[in-house]
């Protein structure tokens, strides 16, 4: 089992582009086709992970692979998701040193942020209704909108300090639910 997690968070890490909440639809595949665990337990594990200090996707690892099989599992787990970028690392900055200013490179990464911001996306929506076998449009799903609209409108056009927006999240919340 801990060969197991180490193959599957190396090939997580190896194969996933976008940083952790970009990551978060291919862990949750593994975990749940694996029978590791359940969409709710999924949930826990993210929303933990999230709260952590650290990478989101490297804090699941951590504790999925604990989970699993123990202290051990959690070493493979990470050691696993770090491992691929570690190595890729390694060898881009060899190379990119010499390229960074080519029109196909600026041109590379330019096109891969739609496809990251889409990855998020799907991540948050994912997370945001898991679980829930109702209706996607309930008011508990309207108040949620609410706060995201009034926290973006709060930031474009107000630009206000990230954390006066989450504080004033955390207190729409409160009221909402």
């Amino acid at each position: 089992m801990i060969w197991d997690l180490f193959l599957i968070f190396f090939k997580i890490g190896l194969l996933s582009f976008g940083g952790g909440y970009a990551i978060i639809p291919m862990i949750e595949h593994e975990a749940l086709n694996g029978r590791w665990l359940l969409e709710r337990e999924f949930q826990e594990v993210i929303s933990i992970a999230g709260m952590s200090p650290g990478p989101v996707a490297t804090n699941s690892a951590t504790l999925i692979g604990y989970r699993v099989a123990g202290f051990g599992g959690a070493v493979s787990a990470t050691f696993g998701m770090i491992l691929p970028s570690l190595i890729i690392i390694i060898v881009i900055s060899i190379f990119f040193y010499r390229v960074r200013d080519s029109l196909w490179m600026k041109s590379t990464f330019y096109g891969l942020r739609p496809v990251i911001t889409g990855l998020i996306a799907f991540a948050a929506i994912r997370l945001g209704f898991m679980g829930s076998k109702q209706d996607i449009l309930t008011w508990e799903s309207l108040g949620i909108l609410i706060i995201i609209f009034a926290a973006l409108y709060g930031l474009m056009k107000f630009k206000l300090h990230p954390l006066t927006i989450i504080v004033g999240s955390g207190i729409l919340g409160i009221a909402f639910f």
